[in-house]
């Protein structure tokens, strides 16, 4: 404990997604026991719930296969000041969220210095690098996993893994039921992706489809979701050379309660997390992803599954098109989801089809309560066992 009678725990994530469950775990840690202090290294959302911010580690933006690389002595810095923090304040315990390429290293430290960690988020091991699992469970103490058959795979391996369900279940609402709207007035959602690169190589191209869906449906409206770490000056210059007054037809929205979200037609959406919220609430999509090509290359080789979005490959089949690389055209984008809006009742089957994934996912599990009550419990036990209170 700290002079203030403080536990500390510390929590890494490295992208938006992870970013955003980090602090909901941040949250319930503080709200289960009074004693816990956070410090952490994260995002803006992280920051909100931490009672010491080491670093904005989402906003450096290196995700996927060769961009880390490109921050090799950055990432060298910043484990260096993870480790001098273990050593001097000796938290009580390290949670690492998602981002396993980092992560795994901080995972690293902590066991070697004895303190108790937890990887919140497993990596699809079931998609790619199986190997991984050996890894992780070496140096975590306890993983926390999104989807039944994770847990097994683990535990399989002779680690401890929790299954403590999608926390997505916990935040994204039942959908409405929007009704079909009169007279081709869409509301189409426009979602290209959370980290920079994302946004340059998708959103020309999205905006450029969304205007061949408003030439055939005039009184249609794009609505633009945007993460905090882009400015409106970022997406008005990805969308300026498409149409310099394009606020006249498409809205940035900036949310975290999916209320905006909830009242999309249809949606092009960047493959990643956004596909499962989609779903979640009954959106149909078009996916797309672009990757530079090398990165391209390399994920094509190591890949295990048959789809790139979460929708496609929790249901096992192409629920939703998915265009990857050069098949990612905006004329292509368009015309998938004009197939949609030219018939609404293949649009109200494919909603029905979609809100299956909510059954698929289980009840609300309360995900990021579970792996907080978990946490605390092993920290009081540990602080008894070392003839502390908690």
């Amino acid at each position: 404990m700290d002079r203030a009678g403080k536990r500390k725990i510390l929590i890494v994530a490295g992208d938006p997604s992870g970013d955003l469950h980090a602090a909901k775990l941040a949250a319930e840690l503080k709200k289960l026991d009074g004693t816990v202090s956070i410090t952490a290294m994260g995002g803006v959302r992280l920051r909100e719930v931490s009672d010491d911010f080491l670093y904005n580690l989402v906003a450096v933006n290196a995700s996927g296969f060769t961009a880390p690389a490109t921050h090799l002595a950055l990432w060298i810095k910043l484990l260096f000041r993870l480790k001098g923090f273990m050593k001097k304040e000796k938290p009580a315990a390290v949670v690492t969220v998602d981002f396993y390429g980092f992560n795994y290293q901080v995972l690293k430290i902590a066991a070697k210095r004895n303190i108790p960690a937890y990887h919140y988020i497993s990596p699809q091991v079931w998609a790619s690098r199986p190997g991984r699992i050996k890894k992780l469970i070496k140096v975590a103490k306890r993983i926390f996993v999104l989807f039944p058959f994770e847990e097994k795979l683990y535990r399989d391996a002779g680690g401890e893994a929790l299954f403590v369900g999608h926390p997505l279940m916990d935040i994204v609402p039942e959908p409405a039921g929007r009704a079909l709207p009169a007279g081709g007035k869409w509301n189409i959602g426009i979602l290209p992706g959370s980290r920079a690169g994302e946004l340059h190589k998708h959103l020309k191209m999205f905006a450029e489809a969304f205007y061949l869906i408003k030439k055939e449906f005039p009184r249609a409206r794009g609505f633009l979701f945007a993460v905090p770490e882009f400015t409106d000056a970022d997406i008005g210059r990805e969308l300026s050379p498409v149409k310099e007054n394009w606020r006249d037809d498409i809205e940035i929205v900036r949310e975290n309660d999916y209320l905006k979200r909830s009242t999309l037609d249809y949606a092009l959406t960047c493959s990643g997390t956004a596909t499962l919220e989609n779903g979640l609430l009954g959106i149909p999509m078009t996916v797309v992803y672009r990757l530079p090509r090398l990165t391209y290359e390399i994920a094509r080789r190591i890949i295990l599954v048959k789809y790139i979005s979460l929708v496609n490959i929790i249901l096992d089949r192409p629920a939703v098109k998915e265009l990857i690389q050069n098949d990612f055209l905006a004329e292509s984008a368009a015309e998938d989801a004009l197939g949609y809006l030219r018939a609404p009742e293949k649009l109200l089957a494919k909603r029905k089809e979609l809100l299956a994934l909510r059954n698929m996912l289980g009840e609300k599990h309360g995900s990021g309560v579970l792996a907080a009550r978990s946490i605390i419990d092993d920290i009081n036990v540990e602080g008894k066992t070392n003839g502390r209170t908690a």
